[in-house]
């Protein structure tokens, strides 16, 4: 059974939405919750809930991490918290797998540095999922680990991401692409085409550089980026989601004039709204520490964190660090030869 130290103290619901996912997970997935955080505080809201045959537990953490934290401030002032504490649980082998729905800069310097980095890895990279046109996902990273980024850490990204779908959408040969402001080689500044450099021999299905309007299409499964473009994209396709939602939402409700038209509209809202909606995916995979990392949205519910959870198990489950080591040491020794 996988064991998921999940941060019950982090999310913008916490510790409500934590703990209805945890139990949604324990009965759907077959998952084992460590649930961490204050204890008595966790137990009230436990004791709301059915509990009969869950493999939950609660693990008391004396602090938390708020959204406002810095993350060096969160990292060296508040070790008792409720993030620290569930890291070192994966750290000593008391869990598989860390969630969190808190702050993302705090939570990924608590997993880089009391879990460490794998060995083949120079930098972690935080990969966010993308509803596309083909009605598939597309995969994008980094989005925000690391504000500046080298050519062979991109490369890194490239292979990471790559094994990253294979393993949670079962693509045999996931395309890949590499984020610029044209799809010719020579567009982009000096990082893009020196990573472009390093990424076209690789044994990956590299189709070249995509632009930003290419995100949504469905064209290509995994595009590799530095962490500051990658993040910038991410909030504007999160804003951009939120306003058209609402204009959508407000045209539904002011200009329908038959009921039929308003059941087939607020159908085709409601599906578009569950696309687009983040819980549906779970969280973001900090790729590249040891031990697998899940942040979820803040704002994530029940169904996020359940499915946050269930991201984390399947990589578990697929020995993902192993693959992730493994490939990136085979394409270290090819780059020697």
């Amino acid at each position: 059974m996988t064991t998921i130290a999940l941060d019950a103290m982090g999310g913008d619901h916490a510790p409500r939405a934590e703990v209805e996912g945890a139990i949604l997970a324990a009965r759907e997935l077959g998952v084992r919750i460590l649930l961490v955080g204050i204890e008595a505080t966790v137990k009230q809201e436990l004791a709301r809930h059915r509990l009969r045959g869950l493999t939950i537990e609660v693990v008391h953490a004396a602090e938390v991490i708020t959204m406002t934290d810095s993350p060096s401030h969160a990292f060296r002032r508040k070790k008792e918290s409720s993030a620290h504490v569930a890291a070192r649980l994966v750290k000593e082998g008391h869990a598989e797998a860390l969630v969190s729905m808190g702050n993302t800069g705090a939570v990924m310097t608590v997993a880089r540095f009391v879990l460490g980095t794998l060995a083949a890895v120079d930098r972690p990279a935080l990969a966010a999922t993308f509803p596309n046109m083909k009605e598939k996902v597309t995969v994008i990273l980094d989005v925000g680990a690391n504000v500046d980024s080298k050519p062979e850490q991109i490369e890194q990204f490239a292979i990471m991401g790559e094994i990253y779908y294979r393993t949670i959408w079962g693509a045999k040969r996931p395309r890949v692409a590499l984020l610029s402001i044209g799809e010719e080689e020579m567009k982009g500044n000096d990082l893009v085409r020196e990573a472009a450099a390093r990424i076209k021999p690789l044994h990956l299905n590299f189709v070249g550089n995509v632009e930003g309007r290419d995100v949504f299409r469905g064209d290509v499964d995994v595009i590799v980026c530095d962490g500051f473009i990658g993040n910038i994209a991410l909030k504007i396709s999160e804003g951009l989601v939120e306003h058209i939602g609402g204009m959508l939402k407000k045209a539904i409700n002011s200009s329908l004039r038959s009921q039929v038209g308003y059941v087939l509209s607020k159908e085709a809202f409601d599906s578009f709204r569950k696309r687009t909606d983040s819980s549906e995916y779970g969280g973001a995979p900090l790729l590249g520490v040891n031990g697998i990392t899940i942040i979820g949205h803040g704002r994530s519910n029940s169904t996020g964190v359940k499915n946050a959870i269930r991201v984390a198990s399947e990589l578990c489950r697929a020995r993902f660090n192993e693959k992730l080591e493994k490939e990136l040491a085979a394409s270290a020794a090819a780059v020697r030869a």
